[in-house]
């Protein structure tokens, strides 16, 4: 998925006066991948925002007996998450419960799509994971636009029950990386400053992961990304308190590392899973 449409981007950042920051949103409504495909045991999850949005996912319970723990991924921009699911539920595999989920405005959940929405779906998804699977660990998956939308969302949440943070190719901050896709129009580029201004950065990662709550995080970036500049994720990474490790992820595009680079980093990261368990 792309978390921008880049033909269309910088005209919408132009025009957008009022809630800059929705173009950063680009839902549908359309059902991308039944989950019944892939072959492993799921069920609706259904639950409301603490604003009265009501929201829906996917749950998948763990194909290993009793889960490890509960991942909640937080899936990117574009479409929704039928589109997304497999990126994350091949975990339920490996003895996790996981919980994809729509923010409002994408997919089957209610409202319509907003940046302050999408933080208080996140927490309220975050609070569903700990009543779903009480007492069990709690994993967050940030991916792309997912990965600021989690940052965030666990600051309001409070992370409770975390016990690590995966961020998948995540920017630090809208204005930058909105500076960066009006940089690469004609059209824009002399207007990317005062054009960037219109977006808020209330909810950007590198204002509030230095607050994070200091369980293990791991980012992952390809250095060749077209879509979020690999400078991006490590300048959060820079910003970022430790425990942390980042790995690259060379000769991939967007959002490839447990999908089209699977049998690499999947495991590696059911490594990394079982050590921050073990802390």
């Amino acid at each position: 998925m792309r978390l921008f449409i880049t033909k269309t981007l910088p005209l919408a950042v132009a025009s957008a006066l009022a809630a800059c920051t929705g173009v950063f949103l680009q839902p549908d409504r359309v059902l991308h991948l039944n989950p019944d495909k892939v072959g492993v045991k799921w069920e609706e999850a259904r639950f409301t925002s603490d604003d009265g949005v009501a929201l829906t996912g996917l749950w998948f319970p763990s194909a290993r007996g009793p889960a490890k723990g509960v991942v909640v991924q937080f899936h990117g921009n574009g479409e929704n998450m039928t589109s997304h699911f497999l990126s994350a539920y091949w975990l339920a595999l490996e003895g996790w419960d996981v919980l994809a989920f729509d923010y409002r405005g994408y997919g089957a959940s209610g409202g319509k799509k907003a940046l302050s929405g999408c933080v208080r779906d996140g927490a309220a998804a975050l609070a569903f994971a700990r009543g779903k699977a009480p007492g069990l660990p709690l994993v967050v998956l940030g991916q792309s636009l997912g990965g600021a939308l989690a940052v965030a969302s666990l600051a309001r949440d409070g992370g409770q029950g975390l016990r690590a943070l995966v961020l998948d190719s995540v920017f630090s901050s809208y204005r930058r990386v909105a500076r960066e896709k009006l940089s690469q129009f004609w059209l824009t580029r002399i207007f990317r400053r005062p054009l960037a201004l219109l977006i808020s950065e209330r909810y950007a990662p590198d204002r509030l992961i230095a607050a994070r709550r200091r369980v293990p995080l791991l980012m992952l970036h390809a250095p060749g990304d077209p879509v979020v500049p690999y400078a991006e994720g490590r300048r959060l990474y820079d910003l970022s308190p430790g425990p942390k490790e980042f790995w690259d992820v060379p000769g991939a595009g967007h959002i490839e590392a447990f999908g089209a680079r699977g049998a690499q980093f999947r495991p590696r990261l059911l490594r990394f899973l079982d050590d921050a368990l073990s802390r």
